[in-house]
């Protein structure tokens, strides 16, 4: 059994189609998506459909939260609250009420998926530093979580002799351990390389193999400069930051 870990969409429906091609490519047979379908990009809609058409294990992104109520976003930078308020108004009340229930913790098949921490899930805490994650680490029941919200893919790994943390390619799932995985972002990477990021997850081999994957940003950017979108959200898509 093979699970595709998505994350942080953030309705870029280029980047979630090309992500999907590729996991069928893998051999994928579920998927698992740790929040934020929607925000900054111009296609929240189809990206929700998409997401509901894979009977996707879904949690709630913070994206996700704002969308789908009309509660104030002092928390958020000005070209972030812009893009919540434009993604409101393309979605249907549906769609808001279905971001609303999503739940802020999923365990499924002897892992564990979150879109920030698993110990404030509510309050979208960061985990860039070892301290974050220790604290996620002490809430954790099953041997892997993956979670998101940074956009940048890391490994946290605790043992007895410590945590670790690093960037991955592919980690092999070792007993006595427990593993706190950033999926990186589908729709608006942040570490530097603009290519998708999804997460493959092997159950039976206990392989955990991250994935890039190119996508027409050309498109996308037209799509956002077409919907007036911040402009910013265009230009990071090169860049990857």
């Amino acid at each position: 059994m093979k699970y595709a870990i998505l994350g942080d969409i953030h309705a870029n429906l280029e980047a979630l189609n090309a992500v999907l091609e590729d996991a069928e490519q893998q051999g994928v047979t579920h998927f698992a998506c740790t929040g934020d379908v929607v925000g900054y990009n111009a296609d929240p809609k189809p990206c929700l459909q998409k997401i509901r058409s894979l009977e996707c294990k879904i949690v709630q992104g913070n994206h996700d939260y704002y969308a789908g109520c009309n509660e104030s976003m002092e928390l958020f930078t000005p070209m972030a609250q812009k893009s919540i308020r434009w993604t409101r108004r393309q979605l249907l009340p549906f769609d808001r009420k279905y971001l609303q229930k999503l739940p802020l913790i999923i365990d499924i098949e002897g892992f564990t998926i979150v879109h920030s921490s698993l110990n404030n899930p509510h309050r979208w805490n960061y985990i860039f530093k070892r301290r974050a994650a220790d604290a996620s680490f002490r809430n954790q029941f099953n041997p892997v979580c993956f979670f998101g919200h940074t956009h940048v893919p890391l490994a946290f790994i605790n043992s007895m002799d410590g945590i670790e943390k690093g960037f991955y390619d592919t980690l092999e799932i070792r007993p006595g351990y427990q593993y706190m995985i950033n999926v990186g972002s589908v729709g608006q990477p942040r570490d530097r390389n603009p290519k998708a990021a999804y997460v493959i997850y092997d159950l039976s081999e206990q392989t955990i193999t991250m994935r890039r994957v190119e996508y027409d940003r050309e498109e996308t950017q037209r799509k956002i400069r077409a919907a007036g979108l911040p402009f910013r959200n265009a230009l990071r898509l090169n860049s990857g930051r």
